[in-house]
């Protein structure tokens, strides 16, 4: 593992790769944990109604979290999303993809989707919690 890679994709042979996300990360380094986030803003108002919109503005909290610690997008090794709408992640997949890939970029840490009942938030369409390893330099 190198700097530029920070960790090792794991693919078991004779697996059909993973579309948009990893089986399994191999890592080491400093680890960075987020809380669960959602799609508000940094005076925690809400700007977008839509789970696209909030998603968006979730990756991008989250971007400012791992920022702190001196973590980029590249860092993140897990990604669990809680949704309040199957149908409507369903129906959206190509605007959540050109969202992700806006924020994050081409990197597809192991990730986990669970639709929920509710959120805390009321207003919260999509939570993220993240997970991040920093390599030592």
């Amino acid at each position: 593992m190198t700097a530029l890679t920070p960790h090792t994709f794991l693919q078991p042979d004779g697996w059909v790769p993973a579309k948009g996300y990893a089986n399994g990360i191999l890592a080491e380094g400093r680890m960075v944990f987020t809380g669960g986030l959602v799609g508000w803003n940094e005076n925690q108002e809400w700007i977008e109604t839509d789970m696209v919109g909030q998603f968006r503005q979730t990756l991008k909290n989250i971007v400012a979290v791992l920022a702190e610690a001196g973590a980029k997008p590249e860092h993140l090794v897990r990604l669990t999303w809680y949704i309040t709408d199957k149908a409507e992640y369903n129906n959206n997949l190509k605007a959540f993809g050109a969202a992700y890939r806006e924020v994050i970029g081409r990197h597809f840490p192991a990730m986990a989707v669970v639709q929920v009942v509710a959120l805390m938030e009321d207003e919260a369409r999509v939570e993220i919690e993240a997970t991040a390893v920093v390599p030592e330099a």
